[in-house]
């Protein structure tokens, strides 16, 4: 199977990795909100209102950017099959 996920794809997403905030997991680009958080919220039923509102160091872009990927990337794996 090719790569999936190219190089400048990662880079041009609102996530930073860096071993010195919170060990190395994932984060919002300028927080210490992982991104996991945003999809735990989603998946326990909270809107991305509500997840803003809990995390208001996060924008709106950010989010949309990170939903938008998460979507399109099954959509590519299911491609490759």
């Amino acid at each position: 199977m090719s790569e999936v996920i190219e190089d400048h794809e990662i880079t041009s997403l609102p996530i930073t990795v860096d071993p010195d905030i919170l060990g190395g997991t994932p984060v919002f680009r300028g927080t210490r909100v992982p991104v996991d958080a945003l999809l735990n919220n989603l998946e326990a039923g909270l809107s991305i209102d509500e997840f803003l509102e809990n995390f208001p160091t996060v924008s709106s872009e950010q989010v949309l950017e990170v939903i938008k990927f998460s979507g399109a990337t099954p959509r590519r794996i299911l491609k490759l099959k």
